[in-house]
């Protein structure tokens, strides 16, 4: 700061202020970035040896476990009966192959033999059997078949008795009118499904 004045008594005394350069400023700026660059690095250096101190630490362990290992795999494993009875379980055949005449060992599997089930039989109606296995002579008067539409050319068998007509059909018959084979050349078929068979037919040829 600086006094001016003049030389006249008369005039008011003025003071000149001249500001000193910001070299506070600056210095005080350039001390807190050094101390964030040091708390920084302590920080650093805190956590490369934290994590240094791990690594040696795990590794310890694992040069301790292979070693263990080592020392142990050779007594407690290979030379046991326990290990080598439970290697040659893993390395047998899955099976073994017999052939005919020789002994089989007592706990050898066996098969035993499946019971078939019993057929189902069904006996088939007198309608059923007619379709199966007299419509194509009695339906056409193959061999002078008494056809089933024709109520004439059962009236003469229909006399001799249903007894006598389910008999013929049965054991087959041979006449001077043609050759009826037996159960219509159906072996399979029952006797009563024949049976059921000529009645259906009496029935039928009655209705023309």
């Amino acid at each position: 700061m600086q006094r001016a004045c003049c030389n006249n008594p008369d005039c008011a005394q003025v003071l000149i202020y001249n500001p000193a350069p910001s070299v506070w400023t600056d210095d005080y700026t350039g001390l807190n970035r050094s101390k964030e660059l040091k708390r920084d690095q302590k920080f650093f250096d805190m956590y490369s040896l934290v994590i240094g101190g791990l690594a040696i630490f795990a590794l310890a362990i694992f040069v301790l476990a292979m070693k263990m290992s080592d020392l142990t795999q050779g007594i407690y494993t290979a030379d046991v009966e326990e290990y080598q009875a439970a290697v040659n379980s893993r390395l047998k055949p899955v099976g073994q192959v017999y052939l005919p005449g020789d002994d089989l060992p007592a706990n050898a599997p066996s098969v035993a033999p499946i019971e078939e089930a019993a057929p189902v039989t069904t006996t088939l109606s007198g309608a059923q059997v007619y379709n199966k296995a007299c419509n194509v002579c009695h339906g056409n008067g193959i061999g002078n078949a008494p056809m089933l539409t024709n109520a004439a050319d059962w009236e003469p068998r229909i006399a001799q008795g249903t007894d006598t007509l389910q008999e013929h059909a049965i054991r087959g018959f041979g006449g001077s009118a043609g050759f009826m084979p037996p159960k219509g050349g159906n072996a399979s078929l029952s006797d009563d499904e024949v049976r059921a068979a000529v009645d259906y037919m009496i029935e039928e040829a009655g209705k023309n």
